[in-house]
């Protein structure tokens, strides 16, 4: 019951970061109080970390009526199962998809339209580790048990199908490395350095 109650409190703390990186990482959040009331997006993925607590904690029933309302009120599937860390950004989110057996690091800011799924009808791991201070773009599809490395950007409307190395840049369908090594952690440095095909 300690731990239960310790887990629970830990969601607000863990929301908390994820407001600050909002603060880091969108232009439009003035204040944390602007993003909790009207950012759709945010309201997704809180709904997303009380449905994972109580997900973790056994309780599938609560876990998959939040899971169900977020879908419907939100415009975002995100599983209850997925491991997504504290100071994560979801600007817009409409569309967003992120499935049961993939994990996205602190830091990474995903937009409208990105799919974080599988390629094949399977159990098990099949969905993709995205790393810390990836930059996702809108429209991106993520496909397979596949690695996203850490300070990353994904192209708009890219399909990736195969591992990503730290600190590169990878655009197109199927997506093809850019970009490795640069020498930015941020997309907000990165954008000045990458070609033209690379549009949010």
């Amino acid at each position: 019951m300690v731990n239960f109650a310790k887990d629970f409190g830990r969601i607000f703390r863990y929301l908390n970061q994820d407001l600050e990186m909002y603060l880091k990482k969108d232009p439009v959040a003035k204040s944390k109080w602007k993003v909790f009331f009207t950012s759709v997006s945010f309201h997704g993925l809180m709904a997303y970390r009380f449905a994972n607590f109580f997900y973790r904690y056994k309780i599938y029933p609560l876990a998959y009526f939040i899971y169900v309302l977020s879908k419907v009120f939100h415009s975002m599937d995100i599983h209850p199962a997925a491991l997504i860390e504290p100071g994560v950004v979801i600007d817009h989110g409409f569309g967003v998809v992120i499935g049961e057996t993939a994990s996205v690091g602190s830091g990474t800011l995903i937009y409208h339209g990105v799919t974080l799924g599988a390629k094949h009808v399977t159990t098990g791991n099949r969905h993709p580790i995205v790393g810390k201070n990836v930059m996702i773009g809108a429209g991106a599809k993520i496909l397979g048990r596949i690695y996203i490395g850490d300070d990353s950007v994904i192209g708009a409307n890219s399909v990736v199908l195969m591992d990503v190395p730290p600190k590169s840049v990878a655009v197109g369908v199927p997506a093809t490395i850019k970009k490795i090594n640069c020498p930015s952690s941020t997309f907000y440095e990165l954008e000045n350095n990458i070609n033209s095909d690379f549009v949010i």
